[in-house]
């Protein structure tokens, strides 16, 4: 006979079935109840763990971030060209499609935080950083070895986000002819007019 579990699954668990269920079934059906079902646990249950959807989504927000940070860092730290190591953080960043679940989610993340508190919107900004701070040191690094234009990396990279962002949400969305492979070439172009072209130094 099966022993019942009498014990609360890791909070890793929960967190890695939530990101599950909005990439099968999207995240209006992300529910306490059906999250609550999915692992074993009650409703109220969850609710002592994250006190509310809010901090749910958050938190699995930030543990799919862990992950994607970890394959960041193990793209950026090849010994490979600074654009070969730019154009895998950017094929990174972009969704992989319509509905793509860890964009999905930033999107309610972002939603939500026009009535978050100071701790939330600092978690968002802790996120954000660690792409921005990766992005800068990439480009210093192209542009101190003369593989990029002299351009400034901090002001390069907030730019570079924003379009970044600005074309991830059109393919998460689903917006008409804006599909992933039109952004990766739109972006492609851009780097290739503003930094100089693969492998060739400004001269």
């Amino acid at each position: 006979m099966t022993r019942r579990r009498n014990v609360a699954p890791p909070r890793e668990e929960v967190l890695a079935a939530a990101m599950r269920m909005i990439a099968e079934r999207g995240l209006e059906k992300l529910t306490m109840a059906a999250l609550g079902r999915e692992v074993g646990m009650s409703s109220g249950h969850l609710l002592y763990y994250f006190r509310s959807k809010d901090e749910l989504l958050l938190r699995t927000l930030e543990w799919s971030e862990g992950r994607l940070g970890a394959e960041r860092a193990r793209l950026l730290s090849r010994s490979a060209p600074a654009r070969e190591r730019l154009d895998a953080y950017v094929d990174l960043y972009v969704p992989d499609g319509h509905r793509d679940p860890h964009w999905t989610l930033w999107l309610e993340v972002w939603n939500r935080s026009q009535n978050a508190d100071d701790d939330a919107r600092d978690r968002q900004a802790a996120i954000e950083g660690a792409w921005h701070r990766d992005l800068v040191a990439l480009l210093a690094q192209g542009v101190s070895r003369g593989e990029f234009r002299d351009v400034d990396p901090e002001r390069f990279a907030a730019r570079l986000r924003a379009l970044l962002d600005g074309f991830s949400i059109h393919v998460a969305i689903g917006l008409r002819g804006t599909d992933r492979e039109q952004v990766l070439g739109h972006v492609g172009e851009f780097l290739d007019e503003s930094l100089g072209r693969p492998g060739l130094a400004d001269t």
